[in-house]
Parts: structure tokens; sequence; C-alpha cells
């Protein structure tokens, strides 16, 4: 397993932009798939968006589709949540996970290592 740490998280008004990042402790991260999920109060956590190990693959929720952009910089053992165009409803503690795989999935159940999640609140 990997620590993860999230950060970047904060309130911004609608249409801002935020920059989340997860920094990973420990030698497997870049034989790490990484994914990034949200929760809302009230709400199940949902997935978000999802890069391989390689960083070739991603993968998007519809909600965030052409607005986030996930990357990684396996030197820096750090992945990145570039949220554009943000909308109040993108309110939610924001989570990275991992897990040793080469291709991501889409569902918490997928991973077994998670952050302690970052609050992003988006005022409209």
């Amino acid at each position: 397993q990997v620590q993860l740490v999230e950060s970047g998280g904060g309130l911004v008004q609608a249409g801002g932009s935020l920059r989340l990042s997860c920094a990973a402790s420990g030698r497997t991260f870049s034989s790490s798939a990484m994914g990034w999920f949200r929760q809302a109060p009230g709400k199940e956590r949902e997935f978000v968006a999802a890069i391989s190990r390689g960083g070739t693959t991603t993968y998007y929720a519809d909600s965030v589709k052409g607005r986030f952009t996930i990357s990684r910089d396996n030197a820096k053992n750090t992945v990145y949540l570039q949220m554009n165009s943000l909308k109040p409803e993108d309110t939610a503690v924001y989570y990275c996970a991992a897990r040793y795989a080469v291709v991501p999935g889409m569902t918490p159940n997928f991973y077994d290592s998670w952050g302690q999640g970052t609050q992003v609140t988006v005022s409209s």
C-alpha cells in the first residue's frame, strides 16, 4: 500500500479553478493506478477521474468530462486533479486512491489505499 495526502482544496466561486494534489509515499506509487473520488454530505462516494500507472489512460465521470483533468508525475510521486469551470454541485470532500495495478478502476472497492480527503467548496 501507499500513503496518500491530498492538498489544494478550498473555497472558490462558481466558474473558478482549483488544482488538487495527492502526494504519495512508498515505493509502489509508479506501479499504482490512481483515482479521484468525491463525497458530498448525505451522498455516496462517487468516481471523478482515474489514471493508469503510466499515465497513458485516463477515465472521467460524465459530470466532470471537459472540465477536470487528471495527471501524474511519477518522479514526484504525485497525482493531480485540475478542476476548471467549477460548479456549486462540485462541492464535496475529494479523496485520492491507489491500487497496485496497471489500469485504473472506477469504483471505490477497486482501491485499497485512500487519503484523508480535502474539502472543495464552490459558491454560487
